[in-house]
């Protein structure tokens, strides 16, 4: 019997389902492969007892489908339909039967067994296609198996199981909408009183922001022109389940953003005008809602900015030819804003077919972020909200670290809230305290963003919030896994250039703003808010290896819960593996390949990864391969430890703050004009890259090789040619600096040593350096 292969592949979350007698959550990433065994469908007692069960007792034989957290475990006694029917529904849209069926011949035969080197290949395919993560046309898993020779007889009963099976999938696919609305949540939370409740009972939670839920502003690749894009499924269930898995229960999401004149060319906006709506942003957010369904995390999403930084009041006013301050006033500004408002409550999700205003998964909506609102426009907002939804209460977006007496006092406002910085010039656990004795017994009250304080004052908050009796907190802010490999960034300039965005575990890059203890903090206090324990940490799943095209260019798509990597080598796809690499750090470096192989002998090489985490290892990650590796590559990301040599050099400096204008380059080196520095090969050098950024002007960086180190002697030195392009597309709000790529190709056949000068003002983000194998 040949053994089972598969394809492993990301796949989109499924719902929670039953299967068997227990509920399990099955929430996105991995098949892993099945054992090989026989698979049987339908009901029906096995021929011969197993080890250890009773005659007459039903065998039972696990087929594992391995997601990201506990396993799915189909048995062999257990036809998928009835409780197990949302994964067909939602999922199985073609399998390809076998050619011939090894049982057709018998009449005594259970319907619907098989032995596993029947079938052919099953498809697994989601719905709608452009779900898949990155991939719109994959099939999300395949399982081949060898077809066995067959007879008239299972010819003519072959295809009576495909007439059959056509029927059962038109059954299914006509009735798919119905399960397209799968959710974990029973009640909406309501408000009782002072408190927040889910089902009667107190719904309180600790938790993050999530800005880049709905829409990315910090894509941030090098070559990237546009920071805007709007997250795929892999990074938005990538955000929720690391929130679900610190015990978070609820995530606030940045607002929906709108046009802005100073927008980069394909920039995705939520509201392009008064009226008009760009349907691909909201599918993501319809795709956002299902898998908060499915995760079991609820969102608040406030309506409008107060600020520029994704557009709000002050396009909304531009749009008319009003100035900013017209959005509080002016009827028909007020009017296009209930515009929106009302296209976004009435909206009927195309994946899960239900109208926002009936989704459990939205905790509340808010009016806006950090509103500088007037009282009337907000009793004016928050009844037209109410009007429209029943079901979810509104929060008053007004921007201020103490509760305002209007908002306490105006009955269309269900929820108020408040945001705590050290810019404000007040305590946090002081502030948040009387807040609470202001809110008792009128509204509930929670914390809607706080942050950029150590950790001390980080704790003391926290237990304000829990002892006083709020309803819940939001840290600013978690930041998800990016689909490109790593994680997206986001440095905080308010937060002194000190505070970044924080990424779950939690690493040793955020050393500086207690990233480790904070986000161990944070999960203590989620559950003990809840009044549960903090549950054992899961294995993480495996990785999803991306396509490579260089073995000093590898990266993947990092699993909820991995703290490191270890990246495995073989000359075959089946192995034997040797580790490459262990212990690797995604957040090492921003916006760069994760890994590369210093050790890659020439040749054809395969590769797949392994995350870890405290409790243990993922399974393989799925394999790439063959990789042609022909040359070796030097990668130097300007860090404290340097590879190169100062030749002429004023001032070593290497930079890790300030990092947004280099597009989250957390560390670089920093040059002036005339000053250089040289590196050593130990073979003939290829081809070098060189990363930069200009603060004004761009000048053309200097090369020379030579084939011995001249340093006193500089005339020695040959120059190279180069070439560059230049990735700008504006200083923005940030500032940003000119990204520049240098590109040098020594003709020298002697090429060991590279100087490199500095033509003006710049700093150097990284260098790769393609240099021949040394001589053996």
């Amino acid at each position: 019997m040949n053994k089972l292969q598969t394809i492993d592949r990301t796949i989109p979350s499924f719902p929670r389902f039953r299967v068997g007698t227990q509920f399990r959550d099955a929430p996105a990433s991995h098949y892993s492969a099945f054992p090989d065994r026989d698979m049987v469908f339908g009901q029906r007692p096995s021929r011969s007892p197993s080890p250890g069960q009773r005659p007459g007792e039903e065998g039972s034989r696990d087929y594992s489908l391995r997601p990201n957290g506990p396993a799915v475990h189909l048995q062999e006694n257990s036809w998928p339909v009835g409780p197990i029917a949302p994964l067909l529904l939602k999922n199985i849209i073609a399998i390809r039967l076998p050619r011939a069926l090894p049982w057709a011949g018998r009449t005594n035969a259970p319907l619907g067994r098989t032995n596993r080197s029947s079938i052919r290949e099953v498809v697994y395919r989601p719905i709608p296609k452009f779900l898949q993560a990155g991939r719109t046309n994959a099939p999300l898993g395949r399982v081949n198996f060898s077809p066995v020779q067959s007879s008239n007889r299972e010819v003519v009963f072959q295809s009576i199981l495909k007439f059959l099976f056509a029927i059962i999938c038109f059954l299914l696919a006509s009735v798919s909408p119905a399960f397209a609305a799968e959710t974990v949540f029973r009640d909406f939370v309501k408000v009782q009183g002072d408190q927040l409740v889910e089902g009667g009972k107190p719904y309180r939670f600790i938790s993050f922001n999530v800005p880049n839920l709905f829409l990315v502003e910090d894509n941030m690749a090098f070559k990237e022109e546009n920071p805007w894009r709007l997250p795929d499924r892999f990074e938005i269930f990538d955000a929720l389940a690391s929130v679900r898995q610190q015990g978070g229960q609820v995530v606030r999401t940045y607002v929906l953003s709108v046009a802005r004149k100073n927008d980069p060319p394909g920039a995705p906006r939520h509201v392009l005008g008064p009226g008009k709506f760009n349907e691909e942003a909201f599918r993501t957010l319809d795709l956002v809602l299902q898998t908060a369904n499915e995760t079991g995390v609820r969102l608040i999403i406030p309506l409008v900015d107060n600020w520029v930084w994704w557009g709000g009041r002050a396009e909304y006013a531009g749009f008319r030819g009003k100035k900013p301050d017209a959005f509080w006033t002016d009827p028909q500004v007020i009017a296009d804003f209930k515009e929106t408002i009302r296209f976004v409550l009435n909206r009927k999700n195309a994946l899960t077919g239900v109208k926002y205003s009936d989704d459990k998964a939205i905790l509340a909506w808010e009016t806006g972020n950090e509103l500088e609102s007037p009282p009337a426009w907000t009793k004016e907002i928050t009844g037209y909200l109410k009007s429209l939804d029943k079901n979810h209460p509104v929060i008053d977006g007004f921007h201020n670290s103490v509760l305002r007496e209007e908002s306490l006092a105006m009955p269309e406002v269900d929820i108020v809230t408040t945001h705590h910085y050290p810019s404000f010039g007040m305590s946090f656990a002081k502030t948040i305290r009387e807040n609470c004795a202001k809110a008792k017994g009128r509204k509930p009250y929670f914390v809607g963003e706080f942050g950029f304080v150590d950790l001390p004052a980080m704790k003391a908050a926290l237990d304000a919030v829990q002892e006083a009796g709020a309803s819940g907190a939001l840290v600013w802010s978690l930041r998800p896994r990016n689909r490109d490999g790593g994680f997206y960034w986001h440095s905080e300039p308010l937060g002194g250039d000190k505070y970044k965005a924080y990424h779950w575990p939690g690493f040793k890059t955020g050393e500086g703003y207690d990233e480790i203890p904070l986000m161990k903090l944070m999960q203590e206090r989620a559950f003990a808010i809840r009044g549960l324990p903090v549950p054992p940490l899961e294995r993480p799943a495996p990785p999803t290896l991306l396509p490579i095209e260089s073995a000093a260019a590898i990266s993947w798509q990092g699993s909820v819960g991995a703290a490191s990597y270890t990246v495995e080598r073989a000359a075959s796809a089946n192995g034997p593996w040797t580790v490459a690499g262990i212990n690797i750090d995604e957040t090492a470096a921003q916006y760069r390949p994760l890994f590369a192989d210093p050790k890659a002998a020439e040749g054809i090489w395969f590769y797949r990864v392994r995350a870890f985490n405290a409790t243990g290892s993922s399974e393989p990650s799925n394999v790439v391969g063959p990789v042609n590796v022909d040359c070796a590559t030097l990668v130097d990301e300007m860090t404290e430890n340097p590879l190169y040599h100062f030749d002429n050099f004023r001032a070593s400096e290497i930079k890790t703050r300030g990092s947004r204008p280099f597009k989250e380059d957390a560390s670089r080196l920093a040059g002036q004009k005339g000053e250089s520095i040289i590196y050593e090969l130990p073979s003939r050098i290829r081809e070098c890259r060189l990363y930069t950024f200009f603060p004004h002007d761009i000048a053309d960086f200097r090369f020379f090789v030579s084939a011995k180190n001249y340093y006193r002697n500089p005339d020695k030195y040959r120059i190279a040619s180069s070439a560059k392009q230049i990735f700008f597309s504006g200083a923005g709000e940030y500032g940003y600096w000119k990204p520049v790529l240098f590109t040098c190709k020594p003709d020298a056949q002697d090429a060991r040593y590279l100087k490199i000068e500095f033509p003006a003002e710049a700093q150097i983000s990284r260098i790769e350096i393609d240099h021949d194998f040394p001589p053996r």
